[in-house]
């Protein structure tokens, strides 16, 4: 029966493929697998309902081999995460070997592991511990992936909150805080000299969501609007994810450096929040990831880089339902865990159902084998 429900996973995926062919044209996006949750798919129905959203780009916060294997041979591109809790074990080059070669290498034969993000908005915490141990970390990892020949194949970077900024409007005005420098001038050395990108999360939600009468909600959301103007450089911005790129890399700028690619490794916004969260609703969810899809397919930079495609990550594939905090937290999912969508974007995609029978092993043949006549007369007539 294993093998009759494998078979029918194939031709369900080509039936629905078939039926979204004139819909789904390769998005360009990358998408957020977080697993903070205890009623998601499987990582293998997960890998058809990617492969049906014609998306080949994933993110994870973790290297889980439960997720990774399932991924074997099907072309989707990883990011993996060390968590902020591994930061002071890989400053030692030994247990960085030790995790490379037990979290990473393996796995490189099958499955594209293009990236480790050490630690995440690190900064963003109170932790001069972990502030010290950071570049160290990325540097011993970077090391050991050199010493092992795998440093052409995966690049070592981490991921910052904005809170990383001491002014970020106008773009131009972008600027670093002062505590960070010290830092942040490391580790833009090392990107620098392993060309790795400087990742950031960023969510014009919270802007928004801080101040509902001082921002514009078309302005968060890419809907038609005025737009502000950046009075040193006259560039215009009519949507506030670029402007904050922008205040990132003019801050870049402002410590030496020109030749960093900054991407967006997370943005989001929620369906649903408390009381107190403004704005999080479904209908601006959709307009926030619908509009930003229609920016990503167009491959448009942002005003003060029009040459450079942004690469985005969207936050993220499902609700998580065990994730801490407010309301908005457990609600950023484009999915329900059942492979529904939460809101429209545009596209649609396809979570298969496994098949079982509690019959016999002959009559869940003769079953089996029904179902997928079925299904070849749908798909090829």
């Amino acid at each position: 029966m294993a093998a009759c429900s494998s078979l029918l996973f194939s031709l369900l995926l080509i039936f629905t493929l078939s039926d979204l062919s004139v819909e789904v044209h390769g998005l360009g996006v990358g998408i957020n697998y977080g697993q903070i949750a205890n009623n998601l798919p499987s990582p293998t129905r997960v890998s058809y309902l990617l492969r049906s959203l014609n998306i080949s780009r994933v993110k994870l916060y973790d290297a889980d081999p439960n997720v990774l294997v399932p991924f074997s041979n099907t072309n989707v591109d990883f990011i993996i995460g060390l968590g902020n809790e591994y930061l002071q074990n890989m400053t030692d080059p030994i247990k960085a070997q030790n995790w490379v070669q037990q979290r990473v290498q393996p796995y490189l034969t099958r499955t594209r592991i293009t990236c480790i993000t050490v630690g995440n908005e690190v900064f963003k915490y109170n932790d001069h511990q972990q502030w010290s141990n950071l570049l160290p970390a990325m540097q011993t990892v970077y090391n050991t992936l050199v010493n092992l020949g795998l440093d052409k194949q995966v690049s070592v970077t981490t991921a910052h909150s904005l809170d990383i900024l001491d002014v970020s409007f106008p773009p131009s005005a972008g600027a670093f805080r002062q505590d960070l420098g010290e830092y942040l001038h490391g580790i833009l050395n090392f990107h620098a000299q392993v060309k790795s990108p400087f990742l950031i999360n960023a969510y014009p939600y919270f802007a928004y969501k801080d101040n509902p009468n001082g921002v514009s909600l078309d302005y968060v959301l890419f809907q038609p609007n005025q737009g502000t103007m950046d009075p040193s450089t006259n560039l215009k911005y009519d949507n506030m994810l670029y402007a904050q790129v922008d205040a990132v890399y003019y801050a870049i700028k402002g410590m030496g450096h020109t030749d960093i690619e900054v991407r967006v490794s997370e943005t989001g916004w929620p369906s649903k929040g408390d009381e107190n969260e403004v704005g999080a609703t479904p209908e601006n969810a959709g307009l926030y990831n619908g509009n930003l899809l229609k920016r990503i397919e167009q491959r448009q930079g942002t005003p003060a880089k029009p040459n450079i495609p942004i690469d985005i990550y969207v936050f993220a594939l499902f609700n998580e339902n065990l994730k801490p905090g407010p309301a908005s937290e457990r609600n950023y999912g484009l999915f329900y865990p059942d492979g529904t969508p939460v809101y429209s974007i545009g596209v649609q995609g396809y979570l298969p159902e496994l098949v079982y029978s509690s019959a016999s092993k002959n009559n869940g043949f003769l079953v089996c084998s029904l179902l997928i006549l079925a299904m070849a007369y749908f798909i090829f007539f």
